[in-house]
């Protein structure tokens, strides 16, 4: 590493944030500053991003943009048994690790929503299971059709097989986790 790159913002930035925290420093960045900050990141990568987007055909982009959007909201679902098991976890817990995760990049309206359900059970609202079961199947057959693999949506189908073989159908999809617990013999929340 050469003498400048110490100088980089991203370099002195860390070094500060570490700092900060090595000393117990309730460092805080003004509101103002920290609005005009994101909102000027988001313009400049989005208008860099949609610009190289632009360069490439939808469907190129589309298919790895549903797999991330299909993984992102089932790693928590998948994460969130494994971490009561492991982690031996009680339902106050559960509900620290949901807001947790909120706080950080994988925080979504689906986990804020759906976690709160899962960690209630209360499964009697929204989507049905038995519906999503219908559009996903449908999106297996286009896919099939195309020669495309479609993974963790052929997971989630799967998912929500389980929870309707076990009468479940009529539930909201935030049940998913029902047909974990079932999987895995051990109640999450």
């Amino acid at each position: 590493m050469t003498n400048h790159a110490y100088f980089e913002p991203v370099i002195l930035f860390f070094l500060l944030g570490a700092i900060a925290g090595f000393v117990r420093s309730d460092l805080k960045i003004p509101g103002v500053l920290y609005e005009s900050l994101s909102i000027f990141l988001l313009l400049a990568i989005g208008l860099k991003g949609g610009a190289e987007l632009a360069r490439y055909p939808l469907l190129d982009v589309a298919l790895p943009a549903l797999t991330v959007v299909a993984v992102g909201a089932l790693i928590p679902l998948a994460a969130f048994p494994v971490l009561r098991h492991l982690g031996k976890l009680s339902r106050a817990d559960a509900a620290k690790v949901r807001q947790a995760l909120m706080g950080g990049f994988a925080a979504s309206r689906i986990l804020e929503v759906h976690g709160e359900r899962m960690i209630r059970r209360t499964f009697n609202r929204g989507f049905r299971i038995g519906l999503h079961q219908k559009d996903l199947s449908l999106a297996l057959a286009g896919a099939r059709s195309l020669g495309v693999a479609l993974p963790q949506t052929a997971g989630a189908a799967q998912l929500m097989q389980v929870c309707a073989a076990n009468g479940m159908q009529d539930l909201d999809h935030s049940a998913l986790v029902r047909s974990l617990e079932i999987m895995a013999n051990h109640t999450v929340a």
